[in-house]
């Protein structure tokens, strides 16, 4: 089992975006704060099933390594930080 830090933000339509610092470009939302979690979670697992391979999924960092990146600590200023748990054989 791996934990991905996502960052949720509230749109201004009101629905959650979500997005993975460790996996750039992949994005998902959800019309609640528990949609968006979940909808992260499947997708997930939906990017690591990707036959092409045009996704790959890097190893999360923990939420300390990620604090000592700038980039990080910009884009989760407005953020809510989350953990999404991926586990491989699910």
């Amino acid at each position: 089992m791996a934990l991905y830090v996502a960052l949720i933000r509230q749109d201004v339509d009101g629905s959650f975006s979500v997005s993975f610092p460790d996996i750039p470009g992949v994005v998902t939302a959800g019309d609640t704060m528990e949609e968006a979690e979940e909808e992260a979670a499947e997708l997930l697992a939906f990017a690591a099933e990707d036959m092409d391979g045009a996704i790959v999924l890097n190893p999360p960092r923990t939420i300390d390594e990620l604090n000592k990146d700038p980039g990080f600590i910009a884009a989760s200023k407005d953020a809510t930080v989350v953990m999404i748990e991926y586990s491989p054989d699910a």
